[in-house]
């Protein structure tokens, strides 16, 4: 059996942020293929489809489509702000290999 991602108390303040005062998108995850490693992440806000796997805390939500699930088993969805950039990350259990900019993935 498959775990479903986790999203962190971080990830769901900063979807907060970007939320606040105005209708409530959903972050949605998803893996496609391509990158420099195999596969890649698309994070972006989207509305949720009748399929996807809806995380939610606080009407904020995370949104994963059905074939990128198995993908995305066991990982965690964070938001970290360093000196190089603010940005959604993953962390996967599944990936073997990644690239320096962290959105490329291989399994």
């Amino acid at each position: 059996m498959n775990l479903p991602p986790k999203v962190t108390d971080r990830a769901f303040d900063r979807l907060s942020q970007i939320n606040a005062g105005k209708e409530p998108a959903s972050l949605r995850v998803a893996v496609l293929g391509g990158g420099c490693s195999g596969f890649q992440y698309d994070i972006r806000l989207d509305a949720p489809e009748p399929d996807d796997l809806i995380l939610e805390k606080s009407g904020q939500r995370v949104v994963v489509d059905p074939v990128s699930l198995p993908y995305l088993a066991g990982a965690v969805i964070d938001f970290t702000d360093e000196l190089i950039g603010a940005r959604f990350v993953i962390e996967n259990p599944n990936a073997t290999a990644s690239c320096g900019c962290g959105t490329s993935f291989s399994i």
